[in-house]
């Protein structure tokens, strides 16, 4: 039977209301919205560049989907201490194969392009292999489990990651957008906080229901403006970068 629990997070608005039940919780999974976000991170680092390689920007965008958008999100699924983001749904194995047989390829790709092109991004990719078991595995206590370092592996590393592919070198107006990129990632995970712990019922019981509901619709519009937001800047200077050709 399965527990209430594991049903909590079926309702999120980011999963999708329609087909069966294992392809709701897959998608809901890819967390896509906040995954689209770190794309279009790597999206806006590459934009930044002085030339732009086309074929890096696809890699690197597949690359953080793989390497964060799926892998990540299994392994966060397995590694959650307090509450598993979607229960008992997924079997540890299934998850650990989903989490490497992304993680693999993924690597594999930049690999090629670090070897033949761009050296420096090993600097990006040794940091992310840390924090995709780090963060996601709370290893070492949880210590890496924090805000903070959320922000700097899913906001600040995938711009300089793009960035970096197309340069093999960093600059100072990449750290700027970099900075302010990490700022987004931290903001929606300050905002994700609060949201989930309405969702899972654990709130102030002085506060009627109207009161939950009105503060869950206000960090859900904060989170759907984060991702959407985030996504149509890197569609605008995509196309501007396109149309500059």
């Amino acid at each position: 039977m399965t527990d209430e629990k594991d049903s909590l997070r079926i309702n999120e608005w980011f999963v999708p209301k329609f087909g069966p039940m294992k392809f709701r919780l897959f998608m809901g999974l890819l967390f896509l919205p906040y995954t689209g976000m770190c794309v279009s991170f790597t999206v806006i680092g590459s934009m930044l560049a002085p030339a732009i390689f086309w074929d890096r920007v696809g890699a690197i965008a597949l690359i953080y989907f793989l390497a964060l958008g799926i892998a990540a999100h299994a392994l966060d699924s397995i590694g959650s201490k307090r509450v598993k983001p979607w229960g008992s749904y997924f079997t540890k194995k299934q998850l650990w194969i989903l989490s490497l047989s992304t993680l693999i390829p993924a690597y594999a790709i930049g690999i090629y392009y670090m070897v033949l092109y761009v050296p420096l991004l090993w600097a990006v990719a040794i940091a992310e292999g840390f924090f995709v078991f780090a963060y996601n595995m709370e290893w070492f206590k949880g210590r890496f489990h924090t805000d903070g370092w959320f922000a700097f592996s899913w906001g600040t590393l995938p711009l300089l990651a793009g960035y970096i592919i197309q340069t093999n070198d960093v600059s100072l107006i990449a750290f700027a957008v970099a900075a302010a990129t990490g700022f987004v990632s931290y903001v929606e995970i300050k905002t994700s906080r609060p949201y989930k712990e309405l969702k899972r019922g654990n709130y102030d019981r002085a506060l009627s229901q109207a009161q939950v509901i009105s503060r869950m619709n206000y960090y859900e519009r904060i989170l759907k403006s984060l991702s959407v937001g985030t996504i149509l800047v890197a569609v605008i200077l995509l196309v501007l970068r396109g149309i500059m050709l």
